[in-house]
């Protein structure tokens, strides 16, 4: 298992509802995968440097996930896919 860090950037409009539904998703993918969360830090929400989607701002979280490298492909695909999502980046710690 690899250690990485996930960082997600969530649409601002989204009630705290739909944000933990979509954070409940991307965790529900990593552990499928046979990975584990072993981190989650709510940045908050924060003014981005260039609009993404027309929105000045988004919601970031870090999540610092253990998993095989073999799910890192379908994992983004799945992000890319997830609507809430504007921008995420996986990052090999």
């Amino acid at each position: 298992m690899n250690h990485y860090e996930l960082v997600v950037i969530i649409h601002p409009d989204l009630d705290d509802e739909a944000i933990e539904q979509a954070l409940a998703r991307i965790t529900g993918w990593i552990t499928d995968g046979g990975g584990s969360i072993d981190k989650t830090d709510k940045w908050g929400k924060r003014h981005l440097a260039y609009a993404i989607q027309k929105q000045n701002e988004g919601i970031y979280y870090l999540l610092e996930v253990s998993m095989p490298p073999a799910i890192i492909a379908e994992l983004e695909k799945n992000l890319t896919i997830l609507e809430p999502v504007m921008r995420h980046m996986i990052v090999a710690k």
